[in-house]
């Protein structure tokens, strides 16, 4: 009762409409309500009014939960104001619409550019981990970088779709408070963000041991979730649809017996997941492939350099050559 409790006070607090002196007075009077319920079937006083009350209040919710649908509709933030369209896709060369390329200088000043790019993936050479670490060592952004024979990278991140003025919540997440999006973009934008702009720590990991097919495979993936959320929104949710949830069921698809793992959940552990599987640069040990793979400052000291991506990759294990032979 107390587990449902807390679950109807999550939806008053970022479902119910309204300013939020509303919500907190909703809140505080079905705070009351429950304890009283949950006193009284304490008490074996179940079949007087508190239960029957209480019951009914957890079917209504169930009922408003149901009817929340994600949108495509409301005033997003300009850096999720567009939807990936893959345009094109004949099985080997691929046109998207809408990769972002923005120039970032603060959070409120950006030059906003969405860009068509064509790709021919039997030029694909390279997918790197992307780990972004924004709270503590426990959570961080997991995104996924695409190499390319001419040196282009594309990187692919799950993301809440923000209203203009909205910030993330994780617990919001558990609420169908935020819409997501697949974010393709260049990395002097979406890596050069957060290292540079947001003040994140980041830490790149070359995926090794794949064939070149898997590794198509890991990018068609990605096209075919971009399709699902151009064709039908979706809510993001904190624990079952997340940036490295997607990861996980993207590689699930090219290699069905990947094993389900705590650190699925705790994100900030997901590249020594990623170690045990054996996909890392093999022969060098985690605690080295995390200190020559951290590219805060490399990415700091390279700032605009259009050469941005090398700079960021010297040192780094594994960057001297691809993931396919």
């Amino acid at each position: 009762m107390l587990v449902a409790a807390l679950w109807v006070t999550g939806m008053l607090a970022y479902q119910l409409p309204g300013p939020g002196w509303l919500r907190g007075v909703a809140m505080a009077l079905w705070a009351g309500f429950a304890l009283t319920a949950v006193v009284a079937v304490a008490r074996a006083r179940a079949g007087r009014w508190p239960g029957a009350l209480y019951a009914a209040a957890l079917v209504a919710t169930g009922v408003w939960w149901l009817l929340l649908t994600p949108r495509q509709d409301r005033v997003w933030a300009d850096d999720v104001a567009q939807r990936l369209k893959v345009v094109q896709f004949d099985g080997r060369h691929v046109v998207l619409d809408n990769v972002r390329d923005f120039t970032w200088r603060s959070e409120d000043d950006h030059d906003v550019r969405w860009v068509r790019r064509q790709y021919d993936l039997d030029q694909l050479r390279s997918a790197d981990l992307v780990m972004s670490y924004w709270m503590g060592p426990m959570i961080a952004h997991t995104l996924v970088s695409f190499g390319f024979a001419d040196g282009r990278q594309l990187v692919f991140s799950l993301e809440i779709r923000k209203e203009r003025g909205e910030s993330f919540s994780a617990l919001g997440g558990f609420f169908r408070k935020f819409e997501m999006t697949l974010v393709a973009s260049e990395e002097t934008d979406i890596v050069r963000v957060r290292s540079n702009v947001r003040g994140e720590d980041v830490y790149l990991y070359r995926l090794q041991g794949m064939t070149r097919e898997q590794l198509k495979g890991l990018f068609v993936s990605y096209l075919g979730e971009a399709r699902k959320l151009d064709a039908a929104p979706a809510f993001y949710n904190t624990l079952t649809s997340n940036c490295t949830t997607i990861v996980y069921a993207l590689a699930k698809q090219i290699a069905p017996g990947l094993p389900l793992d705590y650190r699925l959940l705790v994100s900030g552990y997901f590249a020594e997941y990623a170690r045990d599987l054996g996909v890392l640069v093999p022969g060098v040990d985690f605690a080295t492939l995390k200190a020559r793979g951290r590219i805060t400052d490399r990415a700091r000291a390279a700032g605009e350099d259009p050469d941005f991506s090398r700079l960021i990759r010297q040192g780094m294990p594994g960057a001297e050559q691809g993931s396919v032979p």
